[in-house]
């Protein structure tokens, strides 16, 4: 095997307004460790984490590839040592901290999961970084039940499609908000109880009425501070706020009286810079609880569009633009 191989790569650049230039170029190909294996990737999605990597604002943490790419699906080319359970040849698809666009990547072998034979690998890279991300913050951190009620923002994204059909799957009540009617209808699709556009509405009244003025159990939050006094008001008792991003701001004043008074609790959760034994916990979860839904396309990943690799620059542009429902994926086709 070659010791190179074609990666899609950041450039920095002084006249793009802190948006570096993403170049398909020839790196070294990564060698496996010890517990780890080698993919050949045959599809990537795309993140909004990749658009923040490129603008040097979300760099990988120590010892993962300065590749961006966050998932990945392909086939086992090569075990870093004999004690894997993986073989050549089997399809894969997993998280990673980096190098999801590179052509190979080295992955711990704890952190793949097998690809049901209805998924393709654009489907499956489509399913992994979102579903694992929606099964983690709802259940693991947000213990969710049957019976609950979820308030989710960004409904047409990767994550707010997965949590979308998970919390249905498992019984719970969901209220999506989005800022297109057509997404608004896409989510009801998807089986959102409550679908909403938060730009001709008041989300928090709509919430309000629909839960009778009971309030949610749990809030999936990406804004983060200019919703913060809302959310802590929308939350029902022992009510759960997760925080999995930032995307209006870190900043906020409120008062704590309701956290005490309705015992809540705020969380935050990232995925990426977990470490390995951590990672692997979360894989095993997701392979017991979600792995077989997928199977059986009781939940299905949402493909919006497909780009070669060598167009991961309109792939990157559309997502910026926000008109996506769904994922937006990477595929080789070399």
């Amino acid at each position: 095997m070659e010791k190179t191989m074609p990666a899609v790569v950041v450039r920095e650049t002084e006249d793009r307004g802190g948006w570096n230039a993403l170049e398909l170029a020839r790196v070294a190909r990564p060698v496996p460790g010890p517990g780890e294996v080698l993919v050949q990737v045959e599809a990537c999605s795309v993140n909004r984490a990749d658009l923040l990597q490129r603008r040097g604002l979300y760099p990988p943490p120590p010892g993962a590839p300065d590749i961006p790419g966050l998932d990945l699906a392909g086939y086992v080319v090569e075990r870093g040592s004999a004690d894997v359970a993986w073989n050549e040849g089997d399809r894969v698809f997993g998280v990673v901290a980096g190098g999801g666009y590179g052509r190979y990547c080295a992955v711990p072998a704890e952190h793949l999961l097998p690809i049901p034979e209805n998924l393709s690998f654009v489907e499956a890279a489509a399913a992994a970084e979102v579903f694992i991300v929606a099964h983690l913050n709802l259940f693991l951190e947000g213990g969710m039940v049957s019976g609950e009620t979820l308030l989710l923002h960004g409904g047409g994204s990767g994550v707010g499609t997965a949590a979308v059909q998970l919390a249905r799957a498992k019984g719970v009540q969901v209220a999506a908000t989005c800022g297109e009617d057509w997404k608004v209808e896409r989510c009801r699709d998807l089986g959102a109880d409550l679908a909403l556009n938060y730009k001709t509405g008041d989300f928090a009244e709509a919430v309000r009425t629909w839960t009778e003025g009971l309030g949610v159990d749990v809030i999936l939050d990406w804004i983060g501070a200019p919703y913060l006094e809302r959310h802590v008001d929308l939350l029902a008792p022992r009510g759960r706020l997760i925080f999995i991003g930032l995307m209006g701001g870190h900043q906020a004043s409120f008062s704590l009286a309701p956290v005490l008074t309705k015992r809540l609790r705020l969380l935050g959760s990232v995925l990426r810079s977990r470490s390995r034994e951590e990672k692997a916990k979360i894989i095993a979860s997701f392979q017991k609880e979600v792995l077989p839904m997928l199977a059986r396309g009781r939940v299905k990943p949402v493909v919006d569009r497909i780009f070669p690799i060598t167009e991961a620059e309109a792939a990157h542009r559309y997502l910026k633009d926000g008109k996506h429902f769904g994922k937006i994926v990477l595929q080789w086709n070399e």
